[in-house]
C-alpha cells in the first residue's frame, strides 16, 4: 500500500531543523583557509541556521526573533545569514519546508508499512505525535509560531493540512449524501486543533497519549465508531509503540539562544513565561 505526500524530494536521511544544536561541535568549521569545497560550507551553514531558527522563534515567539539571535543561536555571522536568506521570514519559511517535508516522509513511509488502511492512519499518527513529542521547539515553531508570519505563514500551514489530508486517499467510501472531501477536510482539522492545542499549552510530552483518540476520531469518521473501536484494538494489540527512537534528539547547548530566557530539555523558554 502506497500513498504520495509528494515531499519535495527530501533525502531519506535528512534530519528535522531543530534535532540539533546550532552549534554542534560536529558541525563546526575553522577560520581560515577551508579544505572542504564551498558547496559543502554552504549546506552545513545553511542546515546550522535551520536548526537555529527552530531553537530562536521556540524560544521568543517569532515577532520576537532576531536575525542576531538566529546567528548566535547557529553560530553564523550575519553576512553568512544573508548569503542564504532575505530574511527572518524566509529562513522560518525555510525551516517549515523542509522540517514538515521530513515529517511527511517519516508518515508516509510508516503509512505504507501497512497492510491497510486504517493500520496506516494509525502508524501515521503515531509517528507524528512521537516527532513533535521528542523535538518540542520544532513543533512550537511549525504548529504554532507559523500563524504570527502571516500570509505567507498561513499559505504554508494550508499547505500542509492539504498533505495530511492525502492520508485519506483510499479511504472507505463515506455515506451516500456526504462530500468525502469535505469529511476529510473536518477530520484533519479537528486532529491540527487538537495537536495545536496541546503544543500551545506546553503540553509536548502528552502528545503521544493522544495516539488512540485521535485514531479512533479518524477512523469513526469513515467506518463508524464500532469498526473504528475494533481497528483501533488490533492496531495497538500489533505493538505500534511511539516510543520507539524516530530522530537522533540533541539537547540545545547553553550557547544557543538565551536572551531573556532558560534552556529548558530541547527547547529554551522564555525566564518567568
Amino acid at each position: 500500500m502506497q500513498i504520495n505526500l509528494e515531499v519535495g524530494g527530501i533525502p531519506e536521511d535528512a534530519v528535522l531543523p531543530g534535532t540539533r544544536s546550532g552549534r554542534d561541535p560536529a558541525r563546526s568549521i575553522r577560520r581560515g583557509p577551508s579544505r572542504l569545497p564551498p558547496e559543502v560550507v554552504a549546506a552545513t551553514q545553511r542546515e546550522r541556521l535551520l536548526d537555529g531558527v527552530v531553537h530562536t522563534v521556540a524560544a521568543y515567539g517569532y515577532s520576537g526573533a532576531r536575525v542576531s539571535d538566529i546567528c548566535q543561536a547557529a553560530g553564523v555571522t550575519r553576512p553568512v545569514f544573508y548569503e542564504q536568506f532575505s530574511g527572518k521570514e524566509e529562513a522560518f519559511l525555510a525551516a517549515h519546508r523542509h522540517g514538515t517535508a521530513v515529517v511527511i516522509r517519516r508518515m508516509e513511509e510508516a503509512f505504507a508499512a501497512q497492510r491497510d488502511w486504517c493500520g496506516g492512519v494509525h502508524a501515521a499518527l503515531r509517528v507524528v505525535l512521537a516527532i513533535l513529542a521528542e523535538v518540542p521547539a520544532f513543533a512550537t515553531m511549525a504548529v504554532v509560531e507559523v500563524d504570527a508570519v502571516g500570509p505567507a505563514g498561513r499559505l504554508v500551514r494550508e499547505q500542509l493540512r492539504v498533505r495530511l489530508g492525502r492520508l485519506f486517499t483510499g479511504c472507505p467510501t463515506p455515506p451516500t449524501g456526504v462530500s468525502g472531501e469535505l469529511l476529510v477536510d473536518s477530520v484533519v482539522g479537528g486532529m491540527y486543533s487538537t495537536i495545536y492545542r496541546y503544543i500551545a499549552a506546553g503540553r509536548h510530552s502528552e502528545l503521544p497519549d493522544l495516539l488512540p483518540t485521535l485514531t479512533h476520531f479518524a477512523l469513526a469518521a469513515f467506518v463508524g465508531p464500532s469498526e473504528a473501536a475494533r481497528q483501533l484494538a488490533r492496531a495497538e494489540a500489533a505493538g505500534a509503540s511511539w516510543r520507539k527512537p524516530l530522530l537522533p534528539c540533541v539537547l540545545e547547548d547553553s550557547a544557543g539562544p538565551v536572551r531573556g530566557g532558560r534552556v529548558s530539555g530541547s527547547i529554551v523558554t522564555r525566564a518567568n513565561s
